[in-house]
């Protein structure tokens, strides 16, 4: 085997490859060029719900998503860059606790029981619990027509029975294992209304196959501030809380709005103020 020669150009360029490396030119050293101190970042989001948070084939889409998208950037994150985990409701503080996600935008409702166990950034939305209808029905204009009404929401979960209990003793509960399920539902008039926040309730009637054939209530009985869920103690809240006033103010934060919900003529409250959390 013949030896090839080395020149004193080739050597001056193997020196100089030398020093890079020895400088800190190799890739572990420089993962955070644009995020941080991590080459990735780990996001919690719905993948089952359209208009908010949902995996599909061509990725992943919704209003939650394109806040986190946003908020990412403003960290210092590409697109490429965001790992996206599903979190559902019942595992988010956990996911966050253990350090599974920087930080989760998934529908999560500021609430007291939550706050002691991880931060909040936000509120970036005001939700409230409403009901969805057929487009067709004039009879449902007020929560005290549900009574007697076959109310459905998904096995589980406390709006239905919230309305049950407060506003309409006589509705007739319907629980169903999913919300499609509970729109087939109300499509062929299995049940009259179906209840749960209405930033969800949007984002299901904004889909191509339902366009023009359910409306919201509108009729707002509680108030869900989204916000942003980090890890206790994290320095990622005051960082985040900065990106959504940004998002805010350059237009972007409307304009995921109509994009997400607005075939639903969904009438979303004004974007909320940072820490203003309606109770």
């Amino acid at each position: 085997m013949k030896l090839r020669k080395v020149t004193a150009a080739s050597a001056t360029v193997f020196a100089l490859a030398l020093t890079v490396t020895a400088c800190g030119g190799g890739d572990s050293d420089n993962e955070s060029s644009s995020g941080g101190g991590k080459d990735k970042i780990t996001i919690g989001i719905k993948f089952d719900q359209p208009g908010l948070g949902q995996k599909t084939p061509q990725g992943y889409e919704g209003f939650d998503v394109d806040v986190a998208t946003y908020v990412a950037k403003k960290l210092g994150y590409e697109e490429n860059q965001i790992e996206w985990k599903e979190s559902k409701s019942a595992d988010r503080e956990t996911m966050l606790q253990r350090g599974d996600v920087d930080f989760i935008a998934a529908t999560y409702s500021i609430t007291p029981e939550r706050q002691e166990k991880v931060d909040f950034a936000g509120p970036y939305l005001l939700a409230h619990q409403d009901v969805l209808l057929r487009a067709d029905d004039d009879k449902i204009k007020s929560p005290e027509d549900l009574n007697d009404a076959r109310l459905c929401s998904v096995t589980g979960s406390t709006s239905a029975q919230n309305v049950k209990e407060k506003l309409a003793p006589k509705a007739q509960l319907q629980n169903y294992p999913t919300y499609s399920a509970c729109l087939t539902g109300l499509q062929n008039g299995a049940i009259d209304a179906l209840t749960t926040d209405d930033s969800i309730l949007a984002g299901y009637a904004s889909q191509s196959q339902f366009k023009g054939k359910f409306k919201l209530g509108g009729f707002k009985m509680t108030n869900e501030n989204y916000g942003i869920g980090v890890k206790k103690g994290s320095d990622l809240k005051d960082k985040i809380n900065k990106a959504l006033e940004e998002m805010v103010a350059d237009g972007s934060w409307d304009t995921a709005v109509k994009e997400n919900f607005g075939p639903a003529n969904y009438k979303n409250e004004p974007a909320p103020k940072i820490g203003d959390i309606k109770s």
